[in-house]
């Protein structure tokens, strides 16, 4: 018998709601001093731990913790100290909004601002908002052939990878790439790849010579019970090859078909083609998580050497990561930190939107400032619950003057900000709580004029097809939507 139903009169069942109370007390004392939680998270905590009579608890084993394990933070951090930060280049001025921006980014990993590199964007001369599969064809046929092409190394590191067209193409590549003596390391996320994991296509590799690494596929766990949240991910979209080139964004190795989720496709995604001294920061991004999940020695690896060619005219750019080993709210600060350094104009696409509190007070605050806000969300998402949540802040952000549109041809997929046409931010970060507190995430910060525009040219795109949300069509929404919403968006941190 549990204490919230009364105190029972026999000794033993008095003994047993004692020490379930206590047990509840432990458990909410840990929740509350647990580091690096927000106190709107510590709060939902508490009240799940405390009205849900033991079954808080199990929530709070099963989805509480965001630890990788000590023995797996204690290998990481020993793998950044071993790998040289790569060196900084000169850099043109920038301003100081931008400059600001920067340090803040700096100081997640230790890379900063380098000059002198070529950016991308990947996509189909003839394709538009309403043709968004050609932009992603585009992105496989150049990666391809960058692998084709590959004489020392290729490294890759993708959440989902499916065996279908383009995750065929490019393991295809991979394999023929180790066959002819190409150092093939291939890491993808236990969990977004199990199907891959189990199929044809990894014995292919395997069989091709491939190094191949599925990662988290332990944690969290106390000795050998595997306990606290067990969707912790590794979600960087990451390629590297002969350290010359690198590719990030939002592109998973897949069809935008989605088969696995089709009812939601096609996925419409972003991914850059980097060369230049920022492909170094890839490699390293890339070669801390492999030294530490398989404890291969640095000497067997790529060396730091040649540099990476360096381009002039050169676009400034800086690659960072977070997760669950990196101290703060590494992630959330960056996109505040944008947030608050866009002068004039935002506009931002993320297909999962369930921000912590100081995310959405600096999207709010942004209009305030005279900041031009645009977001661009899905129509349709692919999560019933993140929708929820979502919406749950849409009178907030077009009450304080942010514009919403919501983008129906397939599920957005793609994570971007620009601001002021003069920075942007492209990567494998989505503005959720699971890309800001619990998955291993990539992004790229690129601040020059003629790149920025480019990639928000790609965003008009997607507001072009878009139909724009009104405050008095969310105020008339019924109120068992609106109460649904909420509630779930209240347990946003809990989720």
């Amino acid at each position: 018998m549990s204490f919230a139903w009364g105190w029972p009169h026999h000794p033993l069942s008095l003994a047993f709601s004692l020490a379930l109370l206590l047990l509840h007390l432990l458990v909410a004392a840990r929740a509350i001093t647990r580091p690096d939680r927000t106190p709107a998270s510590r709060a939902a905590w508490v009240a799940v731990i405390m009205s849900v009579p033991t079954l808080g608890i199990i929530a709070y084993f099963l989805l509480g913790e965001t630890s990788i394990g000590r023995g797996r933070v204690v290998r990481l951090h020993h793998a950044e100290k071993a790998l040289a930060k790569p060196p900084a280049t000169p850099l043109p001025s920038l301003s100081a909004p931008a400059h600001a921006l920067s340090d803040l980014c700096t100081a997640i990993n230790g890379l900063p601002a380098v000059g002198g590199n070529r950016i991308e964007l990947l996509g189909h001369p003839g394709a538009s908002a309403h043709h968004p599969m050609l932009d992603s064809e585009a992105a496989i046929e150049a990666l391809v052939a960058d692998i084709a092409q590959a004489r020392d190394h290729v490294h890759i590191s993708f959440y989902i990878w499916l065996d279908d067209e383009h995750g065929g193409q490019v393991a295809d590549a991979v394999a023929a790439a180790a066959q002819r003596g190409v150092a093939c390391r291939v890491m993808i996320d236990a969990l977004g790849s199990r199907v891959f994991i189990r199929g044809p296509r990894w014995q292919q590799l395997r069989q091709a010579g491939v190094h191949l690494l599925a990662t988290l596929d332990d944690i969290p766990r106390i000795g050998h019970l595997a306990v606290g949240r067990l969707d912790l991910r590794n979600h960087r979209k990451l390629v590297v090859i002969d350290n010359a080139i690198a590719y990030c964004g939002s592109q998973n190795c897949a069809d935008p078909q989605f088969r696995v989720l089709a009812h939601y496709a096609p996925w419409v995604d972003i991914f850059l083609r980097c060369q230049g001294p920022v492909v170094r920061q890839a490699q390293w991004l890339f070669l801390s998580t492999w030294i530490a999940e398989t404890g291969q020695a640095l000497e067997s690896l790529p060396a730091a050497h040649p540099l990476p060619a360096s381009f002039e005219p050169g676009t400034t750019a800086q690659m960072y990561g977070s997760g669950p080993s990196t101290p703060g709210n590494a992630m959330s600060d960056s996109f505040v930190g944008a947030i608050y350094a866009a002068q004039s104009e935002l506009l931002i696409t993320t297909p999962y939107f369930v921000p912590d509190e100081a995310l959405l007070r600096a999207l709010c605050a942004a209009p305030r400032r005279g900041v031009k806000t645009t977001v661009v969300f899905p129509t349709r998402n692919n999560s019933w619950l993140v929708a929820c949540a979502c919406r749950s802040t849409y009178r907030d952000l077009l009450q304080s003057g942010v514009a919403i549109y919501e983008y129906p041809l397939g599920l957005l997929h793609t994570k971007s900000l620009t601001a002021d046409g003069q920075f942007a931010l492209v990567g494998s970060a989505n503005m959720d709580r699971r890309s800001l507190q619990l998955n291993f995430e990539n992004n790229l910060l690129i601040m020059d004029p003629d790149t920025t525009t480019t990639i928000q040219k790609r965003q008009q795109g997607y507001l072009s097809a878009s139909a724009a949300v009104a405050l008095d069509s969310v105020e008339a929404w019924p109120l068992h939507v609106r109460l649904l919403q909420n509630a779930v968006g209240m347990m946003a941190p809990v989720l």
